[in-house]
């Protein structure tokens, strides 16, 4: 009876932990693109509140809560507020399959740094993030507006694109890891001594470009279309209803598909892998905190990594992102998956 006392408190726990780190951190995200923004615009970026700015995410949350929460007349009140719910949760749950650490020992009891380490996790996470599109639709149906209707149909249209192509994308990993288990797919890279993306580096490739298209960051954030759309299918919503909505997509669901991609990819928590050399682990000073940093330090190259991206390259029109999706995206998935599994079998036997 104990036992499962103890294991309620450490699930409380967890889920506790996830949720600070996740809302809080994708809030000051915030700041940090700012930042690297400005410093790619060669521009100090937010100097004023607080040091440096560290102030600025609360003082615009506190800006959002504030204004008024305004709602179309004609439109639908319950898909409305249904839609902020869809975006909002399943992206925090994908945070409950995420390994960020190998297990460690608390008074004798075995804690693995993972909320539930379920059998089919990846599946998990795919059967989340399309429930983005059900939110995306809503918001553009309920507002009943023609505006907001043109962006959500356009961002649908790229979400269902691009999860096609993401989906063959990590069947390559999935192939040699054997596994569904994000937990899993780690532990085989470290048993194999080999990150997936040196033998895998066009699934990650099409893994990248579908996540730029799934939180809709430049070139594929057409949804938004300023000059035309306005902000596309948010722009009905106001205050922090508005506010909710790029939280969700720009910065928590890119912190997702990033560790996802660091878990698939970059061998979750194991050190710097060289081939035919091994691992390496310039960290090993920090002793058992160094799998974590390493964890932390993928999961932030791979975002810092996107926002260089947002911020230099040009916007694709509509129809040049769906044919890059369905003319090279998906080929090059289904190439991969094809040599994957003819290849395979002589490698890992």
């Amino acid at each position: 009876m104990e036992s499962v006392w103890v294991d309620l408190i450490v699930v409380l726990i967890k889920i506790i932990v996830i949720l600070a780190v996740a809302l809080g951190l994708g809030a000051y995200l915030t700041w940090v693109e700012r930042k690297v923004a400005a410093h790619i615009q060669r521009r100090p970026g937010p100097m004023v509140v607080g040091w440096h700015g560290l102030l600025q995410p609360i003082a615009d949350g506190l800006k959002l809560i504030t204004k008024e929460d305004l709602f179309p007349r004609y439109g639908n009140r319950f898909l409305y507020n249904l839609a902020l719910v869809l975006a909002l949760v399943p992206a925090t749950l994908v945070f409950a399959v995420i390994p960020f650490g190998p297990e460690f020992e608390v008074f004798g009891y075995r804690v693995k740094p993972i909320l539930t380490d379920v059998n089919v996790g990846i599946l998990l996470v795919f059967g989340l993030g399309s429930l983005a599109v059900y939110a995306i639709a809503l918001a553009g149906w309920a507002s009943n507006s023609k505006y907001p209707l043109i962006g959500s149909m356009r961002k649908a249209g790229i979400i269902i694109s691009y999860e096609v192509a993401i989906t063959f994308a990590v069947m390559g990993p999935l192939i040699l890891a054997g596994t569904l288990s994000t937990y899993q797919i780690v532990q085989n890279q470290i048993d194999q001594k080999l990150w997936y993306v040196w033998v895998q580096p066009i699934a990650f490739i099409v893994y990248m470009f579908s996540l730029l298209a799934e939180t809709g960051r430049v070139p594929f954030d057409i949804q938004e279309a300023e000059a035309e759309l306005v902000t596309g299918f948010t722009v009905e919503y106001g205050g922090m209803k508005f506010g909710l909505f790029p939280l969700v997509e720009w910065y928590i669901e890119v912190l997702t598909l990033s560790a996802i991609g660091v878990v698939l990819f970059l061998g979750g928590w194991s050190p710097l892998n060289i081939p035919f050399v091994g691992f390496v682990d310039p960290l090993f000073f920090l002793g058992p905190l160094s799998p974590y940093v390493w964890f932390l330090l993928k999961v932030t190259a791979l975002f810092l990594f996107i926002l260089w991206l947002h911020w230099t390259l040009p916007r694709y029109r509509i129809d040049q992102i769906t044919e890059i999706a369905w003319k090279v995206m998906l080929p090059l998935a289904l190439l991969n998956i094809v040599i994957t599994s003819l290849v395979a079998p002589f490698i890992w036997r």
